[in-house]
């Protein structure tokens, strides 16, 4: 099983700025995605935003132009940075990953205990 520890969360005024952190940890696993989702409450669970082994990427439109994912495939470690925080991003944030483990071989999904992102006006 492949475990996934998050930080960075907090509380920000908005403008603010936040970066999380999400580091995975096991044994002979590979990587083929990671992300990051959010759930406010009374809200559904949305994707924010992922990144591919390739590096290539993608946001949710709310988030563009203010939010970057970055990962070191080296340190099995996905960032999101967060910028020009808004009250509209305060919500649990996630972070998942997905890809294969080889002792047993199997492909694995994966997910953070959250950490709550609270932007205040």
């Amino acid at each position: 099983q492949v475990q996934l520890v998050e930080s960075g969360g907090g509380l920000v005024q908005a403008g603010g700025s936040l970066r999380l952190s999400c580091a995975a940890s096991g044994s002979d696993f590979s990587i083929n995605a990671m992300g990051w989702y959010r759930q406010a409450p009374g809200k559904q669970r949305e994707l924010v935003a992922h990144i591919t082994n390739g590096g290539g990427s993608g946001y949710v439109d709310s988030v563009k132009g203010r939010f970057t994912i970055s990962r070191d495939n080296a340190k099995n470690t996905v960032y999101l940075q967060m910028n020009s925080l808004k009250p509209e991003d305060t919500a649990v944030y996630y972070c998942n990953a997905r890809g294969l483990t080889r002792m047993p071989l199997r492909s694995f999904d994966s997910w953070g205990q959250g950490t709550q992102v609270t932007v205040s006006s």
